[in-house]
């Protein structure tokens, strides 16, 4: 690897962090208080009449599944965003030019949405651990499945921002696809208290055993086993990582 394209990977990882963290009240202040107000209302209502971990306060079951989901979209929001938009305002060709490699490429878009959605979910931690003292059973699967989550939605986040043109098409993959995996993941609830066949489905929805895994390390209780859960993210992660790196190797809808 030269020095050129080194100083270039750097200089596009820069440049991706600082592009959040200019506007950080929009992209870290304002999803730590959307994950309050979730906590606040679903707390409060659900707190008495739902448990849905043996021994666990639902206010406590609630915010693990708060953090992760806050990490989750908002690497997703983080690649999609930045990439659609240099495409519609002209600039994606001063990131094509530098002497930079498909899969630096990759790296430095994926490794700015970790980053964005670690920050992001530290905040909804530190704000939402007043209401409910966590506990902390296995931190290293915290940090594996926090890391390695929002690695994945960085990950879908670039091949979104590379197949979209619009910003409506973006919107799109993110409302149909995006919240409707996270919130059916068992952010809210717990699975075993689905009925069977919606059970079943569940399971083939990769954002469930992300949540499901990152709770596991507050509590030590999970709906499957955590290296199963493990198993199935970092399929999903080196599934989506080729489909990507594939796209920017062949310039898909970024080389007209």
């Amino acid at each position: 690897m030269s020095s050129s394209s080194v100083v270039s990977f750097r200089t596009l990882l820069a440049k991706e962090i600082l592009r959040f963290w200019k506007v950080s009240f929009q992209t870290i202040a304002a999803p730590v208080l959307t994950a309050v107000l979730y906590l606040l209302v679903f707390g409060h209502v659900l707190e008495e009449h739902v448990q849905a971990l043996p021994g666990i306060s639902y206010t406590a079951f609630l915010v693990p599944g708060l953090v992760m989901m806050s990490v989750l979209q908002n690497a997703f929001a983080n690649s999609s965003s930045s990439l659609i938009q240099s495409k519609i305002m002209g600039s994606l060709i001063f990131v094509l030019l530098p002497p930079l490699s498909h899969w630096q490429l990759f790296s430095a878009y994926v490794a700015a949405s970790v980053v964005r959605g670690v920050v992001v979910g530290l905040g909804v931690f530190i704000v939402t651990a007043w209401f409910a003292p966590p506990s902390f059973a296995a931190p290293l699967w915290i940090l594996a499945f926090g890391v390695l989550g929002a690695a994945m939605l960085g990950t879908l986040g670039l091949i979104a921002g590379i197949w979209a043109d619009k910003f409506d098409q973006l919107a799109a993959f993110q409302n149909f696809i995006v919240m409707p995996a996270t919130f059916l993941s068992g952010v809210f609830y717990s699975v075993q208290s689905l009925p069977p066949f919606w059970r079943t489905v569940s399971h083939f929805n990769p954002f469930f055993y992300m949540i499901d895994g990152f709770r596991y390390g507050f509590f030590a209780q999970s709906d499957v086993n955590p290296w199963l859960s493990l198993g199935v993210l970092a399929l999903a992660f080196v599934v989506t990582a080729l489909i990507a790196v594939n796209l920017l190797s062949r310039g898909f809808k970024l080389r007209n």
